[in-house]
């Protein structure tokens, strides 16, 4: 819990979108003050801020979609507000009503909770001001407009750069993917790359990609980076197994060259030009397979993992230069063009229509509804305390609450207490910049824009620290709007603190533990894993799409409720153990079914595909076993995969020629880590359920 609080992340906000998001808070109520309207100015300035939080990457249709309702929906909030400002009773209803409204809308994802959360947040703010329907119409409007202007500023370059977004997806998978050539293997490490692979699926196949001749190109590429994901993965992994050490410093070097090319990749896809630097890097790359090669050739008997990383480093040549061809966008498309024609997302994956969601989430077992119901309680009574109790700046409280309490209780401890230090801190440096170092409108909008651009990017770097500068921008914001910084300081940070108090009580007095839902997650992550390894072997392209992105999903949940698990109270620690471990394991066997994977697509013809069907059959079995177990806490047998999976490997031994030798090892190879992984995965389900019965 308390790393959660010091924890400092990877700057994810390039420089450009943060100048563009301040440009638009910052450029009309400098307009206002040149002009002499600095209420209009101020109303548009703080639209563009509420919008701010909905730029996200993606293609531009959906960043137009999602911003411009976001700006809709806080320009009704804000007209909401303005109008029923003096009538409290109406004002805690209107509470109840969005504070509901906008913790449900946690089910239709992060973006959408951020539109939700704008809205409860203006509709307490603009209450405080209350003014007559024109002045309440005046004031949605110009809050709509600012939201319009940060929109057109996201996607201004649109018309000239039509798929940057995609290019930039692209390019950041190329950049993961060579960081991850270079680190040490870790097999119980989930596979790289993931989120970032589930980020272009949606951006290339989903409701809203973009349309044109060039997304076919797109998705080759994409096509080709799982390719070189896939043998890269195979060949971390075979490092740790050469004993030789000749070969695995040429194999090192392999993966150095590798990380070159893909490097020089996302730097001409970044630019939307051809990777001509990336040439060299193959041609080092090519070397390194020489040496490989003579390695293999000067032994007698060569270690299977020898053979095995030469074949799988003639692969990713094979894909990088497939990439290097495809990259300026007027390469051959080959076979895969036939392979990825039905370019849309799996069907357990497309979004389904929002009111559906919310209708199937409105039940007490509803992780979001149970959110919803303590937001709107707990945002409704605090709006009636400081109404009631006449306190000053009292809106800072139902704010405060809206913004820490979150759908976990680790999110919601985390947000509280980085919440009032950065609160306390950015009011208390903005007071003293504004009061001594800042003074005048114009170097007030100076210290404005400097804010915002360091809300921008450090909000995701760390959260005490975004909310200090948001806490700054807000400052300086109400400072234009007639309201003096150093007046309202202790009063703000008063109410800062008891907001974040109340949120956690609130959190407190009802719960939703993260324990009770991580094993079915885990499950659900075996189930699609089970998925994932049964359609390798059949000839069903669209449904290995499918399973491989169910997959990458199921594993992403199943992270993130362990991380919840983790920021809990008191966890039990058995439990946290046993997931850690599962999911540990869970990783080696997806590992190894990537580096089948691998085999598969470069082998001409499977040796003995019976006889490997019907084993690749019994594994698939077991994790279903496996998955049933750990849904029902039900006790599972521990099946002998070990005693089949030896017959399977001295058949194949038997059966092959020299020429599918290699086939046949990369085969034995990945089953043997599959059922080491499988015997684990039992283990550790049997272990829990006997822990579970000594408990009971």
């Amino acid at each position: 819990m308390l790393r959660s609080l010091i924890e400092i992340k990877p700057r994810d906000v390039p420089v450009r979108v943060a100048l563009r998001n301040a440009a638009a808070v910052v450029l009309p109520l400098a307009a206002g003050i040149a002009s002499g309207h600095v209420e209009a100015g101020l109303g548009i300035a703080a639209g563009a801020l509420n919008t701010m939080f909905t730029d996200q990457p993606g293609p531009y249709r959906l960043r137009m979609q999602r911003m411009l309702l976001t700006a809709f929906a806080a320009g009704l909030s804000a007209f909401l507000g303005s109008l029923i400002g003096p009538h409290t009773f109406l004002l805690v209803l209107a509470s109840l009503v969005w504070g509901v409204g906008g913790g449900l809308l946690v089910a239709l994802g992060p973006d959408a909770a951020r539109a939700g959360l704008t809205s409860m947040i203006l509709l307490v703010i603009t209450a405080a001001q209350p003014r007559s329907l024109a002045g309440a119409l005046a004031a949605g409007g110009l809050i709509v407009a600012g939201g319009m202007l940060q929109t057109l500023f996201a996607i201004a370059a649109w018309p000239l750069q039509r798929y940057r977004p995609e290019r930039h997806a692209l390019a950041e998978i190329c950049r993961q993917l060579a960081a991850s050539a270079r680190r040490l293997p870790d097999r119980a490490q989930a596979p790289p790359v993931t989120q970032a692979l589930i980020d272009v699926e949606h951006m290339l196949h989903g409701e809203h990609r973009a349309r044109g001749q060039i997304m076919e190109t797109f998705r080759v590429l994409a096509e080709l980076v799982e390719r070189i994901r896939l043998e890269l993965l195979a060949l971390v992994d075979l490092r740790v197994d050469l004993a030789d050490h000749d070969a695995s410093a040429t194999l090192g070097r392999t993966l150095e060259y590798a990380a070159r090319t893909l490097e020089a990749l996302a730097a001409a896809l970044d630019r939307g030009t051809s990777p001509l630097a990336g040439a060299a890097a193959m041609e080092g790359l090519e070397a390194t397979l020489d040496a490989l090669a003579q390695l293999r050739d000067r032994a007698a008997h060569p270690p299977r993992e020898l053979v095995i990383a030469l074949a799988r480093a003639q692969g990713l040549a094979g894909q990088l230069r497939a990439m290097l061809r495809n990259a300026n966008f007027a390469g051959s498309r080959g076979e895969l063009r036939a392979q990825i024609a039905e370019a849309q997302l799996p069907r357990a994956l497309r979004p389904r229509s929002w009111l559906a969601t919310l209708r199937a989430n409105v039940a007490l077992s509803s992780v979001a509804f149970r959110h919803a119901l303590r937001c709107g309680t707990c945002l409704a009574l605090a709006v009636a305390a400081e109404r009631i109790g006449g306190l000053e700046h009292g809106y800072w409280i139902p704010m405060t609450i809206a913004i820490v309490l979150k759908p976990d209780f680790a999110g919601t401890f985390q947000f509280g207490l980085l919440r009032v230090a950065g609160t306390l801190l950015g009011l208390v440096l903005t007071t003293a910049l504004v009061h001594y170092a800042f003074v005048g409108p114009w170097q007030e909008l100076v210290l404005l824009g400097a804010l915002c651009v360091g809300f921008r990017m450090l909000v995701t770097v760390h959260y005490g620290l975004g909310v200090m500068m948001l806490t700054g921008v807000v400052v300086i914001l109400l400072a234009f709007g007639g309201i003096a910084p150093g007046e309202t300081m202790v009063a703000r940070g008063i109410a800062t603190a008891i907001g974040s108090a109340v949120a956690l009580l609130a959190y407190a007095a009802w719960p939703t533990w993260e324990r009770r839902r991580v094993r079915p997650a885990l499950a659900t992550m075996l189930d699609a894993y089970r998925g994932y390894f049964a359609t390798l072997l059949q000839d069903d392209v669209a449904a290995h799409v499918a399973t491989r992105t169910l997959a990458r999903s199921a594993r992403t949940n199943a992270e993130a409720s362990i991380a919840r698990l983790r920021g809990e109270p008191r966890p039990d620690r058995r439990l946290l153990a046993f997931a850690d471990g599962l999911f540990a394991n869970a990783n080696r066997f997806v590992r190894a079914c990537m580096s089948f994977e691998a085999v598969l697509q470069d082998a001409r013809e499977l040796p003995e595909r019976d006889a490997l069907a019907a084993f690749a059959g019994r594994i698939a079995a077991s994790l279903q076993a496996l998955a049933g177990a750990l849904r029902d806490d039900a006790v599972v047998a521990p099946a002998d995969l070990r005693t089949e999976e030896r017959a399977f490997a001295a058949r194949l031994d038997a059966a092959v020629g020299e020429r599918d030798a290699g086939v046949a090892a990369e085969v034995v190879e990945a089953f043997d880590r599959m059922t080491d992984s499988i015997d684990t995965l039992a283990h550790l389900i049997l272990q829990a359920d006997r822990n579970l019965r000594r408990t009971a």
